[in-house]
């Protein structure tokens, strides 16, 4: 009789399930801190929880059963998983105006490595709609790209 080998292995976790696993048992970790913990970089951190986050901004409208969602990846609810995208407001360290679509504009500065011409264009790009006068910040966001550019003639 031939017996066949039976396996308790659990299937291996995905990349962005191990993500929000982490997120869940660390909140307050950084994109930088998350991504290093998995060996991802920080912009696949930052897509995988905007996508989480818009999957709840949709479940809040429409307020299908949480299992639906997708966001389950552990034993961990869903309300622990999503509580990072509401920090407290903290016009130092977390500034409203620059955390908007679920990446700090910062993060997503230093994981493109870009120089402080360039940086600072998506800074005001990225601002632009959330804060004080739009089309003062676009002209900073063109000066910027203008002296940019002159540096490379």
């Amino acid at each position: 009789m031939i017996e066949l080998a039976t396996t308790t292995e659990q299937p291996k976790m995905t990349k962005s399930a191990q993500i929000r696993n982490y997120v869940a048992k660390h909140p307050k970790a950084k994109s930088a801190d998350v991504a290093k913990a998995i060996g991802v970089t920080t912009a696949y951190v930052a897509t995988v929880m905007w996508t989480a986050k818009k999957k709840a901004k949709v479940a809040k409208k429409a307020k299908p059963k949480w299992e639906q969602l997708g966001l389950f990846s552990s034993d961990k609810s869903i309300a622990q998983q999503i509580k990072m995208f509401e920090p407290k407001p903290d016009p130092v360290n977390n500034p409203a105006h620059y955390t908007v679509g679920g990446i700090e504009t910062i993060d997503f500065i230093e994981a493109k490595k870009l120089g402080y011409n360039l940086g600072n264009v998506i800074k005001y790009l990225t601002r632009a709609d959330h804060k004080g006068n739009k089309l003062e910040d676009l002209r900073k966001a063109q000066w910027y790209l203008t002296r940019e550019i002159n540096s490379l003639k």
